[in-house]
């Protein structure tokens, strides 16, 4: 497997089904997680306002904020993160329907890109470049 036509790059594809209980705890978790941002300079204070009105306003965006891909592969060793994206909604969740079933390959072709977070019109979800 290490051979020159190998690649060393790997895609891992998670997908997560959370069940949120208590909306003012995740946005909360979410507003404290901006302000940690805001404090160390990881986010610019101008974009402060538009990120708590975000996190207010959908739990989706409010678990987007607390969710870092890098918290899953950091500590793993031989790795190093390259480019990481995630995204959130609020769903309807069927565990009995047969469009629930996680051994399906769902891969239709996708990049992906849908994936990756606007950061101008505010969607949900983020993109981080990590070098």
């Amino acid at each position: 497997m290490s051979t020159p036509e190998t690649s060393r790059f790997v895609r891992l594809r998670v997908e997560l089904v959370l069940e949120v209980d208590d909306v003012e705890a995740v946005t909360g978790a979410a507003l404290a997680r901006i302000a940690e941002n805001v404090a160390d300079g990881a986010m610019p204070d101008t974009e402060r306002t538009h990120a708590e009105g975000a996190v207010t306003e959908d739990t989706a965006e409010a678990l987007a904020y607390l969710v870092d891909p890098f918290d899953l592969v950091g500590d793993v060793p031989g790795v190093e993160l390259q480019q990481a994206s995630w995204s959130s909604e609020l769903i309807d969740y069927d565990p009995d329907s047969p469009d629930w079933d996680l051994d399906e390959d769902d891969d239709d072709g996708d990049d992906g890109d849908d994936e990756a977070a606007d950061e101008e019109g505010g969607e949900e979800g983020g993109e981080e470049s990590v070098r």
